[in-house]
């Protein structure tokens, strides 16, 4: 099993402090209600970083990533460790497809 980012599904939209890679970042979890659609936001210090959309299996800020400790240096990927999801959405968010940490360490 992979690590993972615990969401609390009944506190969205709502913000929390992570370390990530040895460095603080803060997460700020939404969703948008007609599209279906979950983004996460990412914060280093006081700065928002960057805003992306949760697109299952695919990982999270990669195309933004810049070397200088903006970024974390792992990747953070939507994922149903069961492999049956294809999409993310309000019926598995935080149930069955998880931001997973790949790192390349396992629990």
């Amino acid at each position: 099993m992979r690590n993972r980012i615990n969401i609390e599904r009944s506190l969205i939209p709502y913000r929390f402090q992570i370390v990530l890679g040895r460095e603080p970042y803060e997460i700020e979890i939404k969703h948008n209600v007609k599209k279906d659609l979950y983004t996460v936001g990412l914060y280093h210090g006081n700065e928002l970083v960057a805003v992306e959309p949760v697109i299952y299996g695919i990982p999270l800020f990669n195309d933004m990533y810049v070397a200088g400790g903006r970024f974390p240096c792992i990747n953070i990927v939507p994922w149903d460790e069961s492999e049956e999801a294809t999409e993310v959405n309000i019926g598995n968010f935080g149930i069955t497809v998880f931001l997973t940490i790949d790192d390349g360490e396992a629990v």
